[in-house]
């Protein structure tokens, strides 16, 4: 499939990760990017967690070396109730084994590694897809029409690539909204590594070390409706105690979102693709949205570069990816409901069993995708 003529829609972490996945090929692919946003250096979101499987897709990127110097290691992992009394603890070692280490870092820096990666790359901002007809053709919103051997759908859950080729369910709203923020811990105690602080009614605020004086926080709650509430949002996390109260101070501008879920469980077209968000946006209770997003990057890549047939070469990624995510799926509802427990309950199942759950959690993601 020399010269295969191959239009990435989406400029985020899965689509430049899968530029720069199919340009290290040496294939001769023709990669072109478009992006609906402008190039002005600002991405959305906060900060991510990287469980190891996301950071080992980095390796196999070729890129986890220049992460992992703009990034933080994340050692431990610790639940907390909303006070700060302990729930359970553990290495993070004791659930990746030699899957290889865990790590924080900005939403920003990581984007900024991979656009670095794919400089000289034919990538065009402020363009976006209006349609992608059945047999490679793509519009775009000023009336240009182009003709592609593949069009990869990388472009997030409001994927325009999905709606006009795949059609299918809108993503579902999961009942919880959430609010993204980073704030400086450098006269704040208590904040280290990874720590989960759980609430009654399925609030929770997550702390992850940044580096450099930074963490992010994250906290979310169960909500009937994918809006805002009135008000002043931190003040439903007034009762958290430790670190919280101060990280609140800082969180006035926080990013908020409502969260979704992809119903779509078929990705593929003969001549289209879907990945990342695009394909299967879930609950960030697993902190696998990245995670994904890299290995479909180096699945579709590898399929594309061993198989000599588009169309097979999707049948191959769809059944390579298909039980892995449904997996993590199956694995974010469980997680979702346990934190709707009884709060006693919640909190006696995790001082008897977090590292057990953790690790059952993640057992099948050690394997390579």
């Amino acid at each position: 499939m020399n010269n295969l003529r191959i239009l990435i829609v989406g400029a985020g972490i899965s689509g430049l990760a899968l530029t720069k996945a199919l340009l290290d090929r040496d294939r001769g692919f023709q990669v072109d990017v478009v992006e609906r946003r402008a190039d002005d250096g600002q991405v959305l979101g906060s900060g991510l967690y990287l469980p190891a499987n996301a950071v080992r897709a980095l390796r196999g990127i070729g890129v986890a070396a220049e992460v992992t110097k703009r990034a933080e290691p994340v050692a431990r992992q610790r639940l907390r109730d909303h006070r700060g009394r302990p729930l359970a603890e553990f290495a993070a070692e004791r659930i990746w084994g030699e899957v290889g280490p865990c790590l924080a870092i900005t939403r920003a820096g990581l984007h900024e590694v991979l656009r670095t990666a794919v400089d000289g790359t034919a990538l065009r901002y402020r363009t976006e897809v209006t349609a992608v007809a059945e047999d490679g053709t793509v519009t775009f919103t000023d009336g240009a029409t182009a003709a592609y051997d593949l069009v990869v759908g990388a472009d997030g859950i409001n994927s325009a690539v999905r709606r006009t080729l795949f059609g299918g369910p809108e993503p579902r709203f999961l009942g919880q909204l959430c609010w993204r923020f980073i704030a400086d811990d450098t006269e704040i105690p208590g904040i280290t590594d990874w720590t989960g602080r759980l609430g009654a009614k399925g609030r929770t605020f997550l702390t992850v070390q940044l580096g450099a004086g930074r963490v992010y926080c994250y906290a979310d709650i169960n909500s009937p409706v994918p809006e805002a509430p009135a008000g002043d949002w931190r003040a439903l996390f007034g009762d958290f105690g430790g670190p919280v109260p101060p990280l609140l101070e800082q969180g006035a501008n926080a990013y908020f979102a409502a969260l979704y879920e992809s119903e779509n469980t078929v990705w593929t077209r003969p001549r289209a693709v879907l990945v990342g968000d695009a394909a299967h946006a879930f609950s960030p209770s697993m902190a696998q949205g990245a995670a994904m997003a890299l290995e479909d990057s180096l699945v579709l890549a590898d399929t594309l570069t061993t198989i000599p047939d588009v169309p097979a070469a999707l049948a191959a990624f769809q059944t390579r990816r298909a039980e892995r995510v449904a997996w993590v799926v199956a694995q974010n509802h469980r997680r979702d409901k346990a934190r709707n427990l009884p709060t006693p309950l919640r909190d006696f199942t995790l001082r008897r069993a977090g590292e057990r759950i953790f690790k059952a959690n993640h057992a099948p993601l050690h394997a390579l995708p």
